[in-house]
């Protein structure tokens, strides 16, 4: 039986997880805006990101989307030394970001009395909650890059933070804006609803990271804005050909995301398939626009773009495939492991 896009109600596991993080949950928050703009700071210089973001809000200022918000300061971390992706990286963008004028400054806390919103851009999701907590202290709202941590339960521990502290945050990749996601999702004419969907693009991990969190969310955060939540099992087949992690959403369709084999040519993709069509060669990554359209939007207004459950159920789906991978192909749910991982995140609070 297939539920009509427009009508579909999330009924994931995900959503009862007691966060009470369900749509704009911070009462009252959105209306402290920051109409006229604000000061932000970055937190982790160790990727191209920082780089990439500071260019493109601070050298628009003529267009409205990102008119009075400027990057202006930058704490680099210590970056970890057991990740070359960001060890080896972080003198190099910091020089970078020093000669574009931002001043780099020597603690999170210096950081914060002089900036009104921030970027958490380190590379290496384990150090993600440690760095967000004194943000959250500090009231200030922040986008957390990709992964907003490396494991389920920390993404459970930031999210409890920020129900703690009243502050709202939000992560994605950049695909999850992607314009010709969204006109799918919004209802592509010629296209109706949504049957099934394939994503595809590198996999790439991290040292201490689920498998799919450090690369392969970029390709499966586009599946979940094409599928939509609700997803409630995961097969994942893991082989030297190739790795495909296949979910099963709660109303009977399947969304896959196929991880192009090691030595593969790179790339991003989709195919859709409707009731009235199918669109092929779905372009799911258009460049960091479209994302820092939303987080500017977010830093001026307080309203999260992404609900915190969708990121939540993102996380349960590719910690589901970790334990298929482990148990030979075999299903696991996403209810599952979301049991498992809760107790472990109020440890992590805890410490």
């Amino acid at each position: 039986m297939i539920i009509h896009r427009r009508k579909f109600i999330k009924t994931s596991a995900i959503a009862g997880i007691g966060l009470g993080l369900s749509g704009s949950v911070f009462p009252g928050f959105s209306k402290n805006a920051i109409k006229e703009g604000g000061k932000i700071g970055i937190i982790g210089l160790d990727t191209s990101h920082v780089v990439a973001f500071t260019k493109t809000i601070n050298e628009n200022q003529d267009k409205s989307e990102f008119e009075g918000f400027q990057v202006v300061a930058a704490y680099p971390t210590k970056g970890s030394a057991d990740m070359p992706s960001s060890i080896d990286r972080l003198d190099g963008f910091t020089e970078r970001l020093s000669g574009m004028g931002i001043e780099i400054v020597n603690s999170v806390e210096e950081l914060l009395e002089i900036v009104d919103v921030i970027l958490l851009e380190s590379v290496d999701g384990r150090r993600h909650l440690e760095e967000a907590l004194p943000v959250f202290k500090s009231g200030k709202r922040m986008f957390i890059d990709k992964p907003i941590s490396n494991t389920m339960e920390g993404a459970i521990a930031i999210f409890e933070l920020s129900k703690q502290y009243n502050v709202p945050v939000f992560s994605c990749s950049t695909t999850r804006f992607a314009p010709a996601t969204l006109e799918i999702k919004n209802g592509k004419e010629g296209l109706g609803d949504i049957l099934g969907a394939n994503t595809f693009g590198p996999a790439g991990g991290a040292i201490g990271h689920l498998d799919m969190a450090f690369y392969g969310i970029h390709g499966i955060e586009a599946l979940f804005t094409l599928m939509g939540p609700g997803c409630k099992e995961v097969i994942r087949l893991d082989r030297p050909s190739g790795d495909m992690v296949v979910g099963t959403w709660n109303d009977g369709r399947i969304g896959m995301f196929n991880a192009i084999p090691d030595g593969g040519k790179g790339g991003f993709g989709a195919t859709v398939f409707g009731v009235d069509g199918v669109e092929e060669k779905v372009k799911i990554l258009a460049g960091y626009d479209p994302l820092l359209v939303e987080i500017v939007e977010y830093f001026r207004t307080g309203v999260l773009p992404l609900d915190p459950a969708d990121t939540l159920e993102l996380f349960a789906f590719m910690a589901a495939a970790d334990e298929s991978k482990a148990k030979g192909g075999k299903s696991v749910t996403l209810e599952s492991v979301m049991d498992k991982a809760q107790p472990k995140a109020r440890k992590l609070l805890k410490a």
